[in-house]
């Protein structure tokens, strides 16, 4: 598809986006700071432009951090940021997210694009599509299935893993926002995710078709077995490199098996992939993490800033059973 197609796309997205995720009202404003160093970047702030006719655009290369905080504090609450970055932008010491929900301002951020090339554009951009009366519905019901369940069973091509007790609140990335503090987030959106109360009640086997590498890159495999005991992960028939990031995690901690994540978002998969986590993670289908860190999510002797170490992995399950209904199969949640 060629650049002014891809941008045709990534406007009726983003304009679904803003106008029934966000809900944006004539008398709301909007910032869009951006750079211009990778392709993506310069497309989605062309299709910005395109949905927000109205919005003041700011090129951070241009401008002070200072000078761009003193925009952001001309704002109410309710209006709009959205960050385009090729990499991530460092506007103060915190994340800058945070700040704009402290503000109550609405936040779309998009980050690290510059890891996205060639046919990964296109993908990026049809994640970015936002259908409402699939995201919510579904994800609102696999929540209820979730916040009550006993037993949840992730099955792969002979193998299950199986979540024996309550699950923590499920958290949901639907672009429903009414019921929650902050309006917003990273995008692509499309997840539901909890992890097990008690992480020891974990147990089984899965396989794993990818993960996330020390640049945040998601490597795929032909699946690899992994084994889980009482919540920690045994990896000793995983490929070298995924074994080589297990053995860094032992050395300064446990390798807990943490966050059951559900991704909803059917631009991505299996065969489909994004190089980059923090996106593919939305991915239709299962993924874990490693390691002791959850920023969500307490536990006893586990702080939420507790643990250095949050890996994804991507799961081939055939199916997921929730307390003994099928809610996955063949690639596809069951509505």
């Amino acid at each position: 598809m060629d650049e002014a197609s891809l941008i045709s796309k990534a406007t009726q997205n983003l304009s679904a986006v803003l106008r029934d995720a966000f809900e944006m009202q004539p008398s709301e404003a909007a910032l869009v700071i951006y750079d211009t160093e990778a392709p993506l970047t310069r497309m989605l702030t062309a299709a910005y432009r395109a949905s927000l006719p109205n919005g003041q655009f700011v090129d951070i290369a241009t401008e002070t951090p200072e000078a761009i905080i003193a925009r952001v504090d001309k704002l109410k609450p309710r209006d709009i940021v959205i960050l385009v970055q090729s990499t991530n932008f460092r506007l103060n010491e915190f994340r800058f997210r945070i700040e704009l929900f402290k503000r109550e301002l609405k936040t779309i951020e998009h980050t690290h694009l510059e890891r996205l090339e060639g046919d990964d554009v296109e993908t990026y951009i049809d994640s970015l599509a936002y259908e409402k009366e699939y995201y919510r519905p579904l994800g609102r019901a696999l929540k209820v299935k979730l916040d009550k369940a006993s037993r949840v069973v992730v099955e792969c091509e002979g193998t299950s893993l199986v979540y024996d007790g309550p699950l923590e609140e499920t958290k949901l990335n639907i672009g429903d926002y009414t019921e929650m503090k902050n309006v917003g987030g990273l995008f692509p959106i499309g997840e539901v995710f909890t992890e097990s109360r008690d992480l020891a009640t974990v147990n089984g086997d899965a396989m794993v078709f990818a993960f996330a590498g020390d640049d945040h890159k998601v490597r795929a495999h032909p699946p690899f077995r992994i084994s889980v005991v009482n919540g920690v992960l045994d990896a000793s028939e995983a490929p070298e490199e995924f074994q080589a990031i297990v053995t860094r995690i032992k050395v300064e901690e446990d390798v807990l098996v943490r966050e059951l994540g559900l991704g909803l978002n059917r631009a991505m998969g299996k065969y489909r992939l994004l190089p980059d986590v923090n996106s593919f993670e939305r991915q239709q289908g299962v993924h874990l993490s490693i390691g002791a860190k959850h920023a969500m999510y307490a536990k006893p002797g586990l702080s939420k800033k507790h643990g250095r170490y949050h890996v994804d992995i991507f799961v081939d399950a055939t199916r997921v059973i929730i307390d003994g209904e099928n809610v996955f199969e063949n690639g596809a949640f069951l509505r």
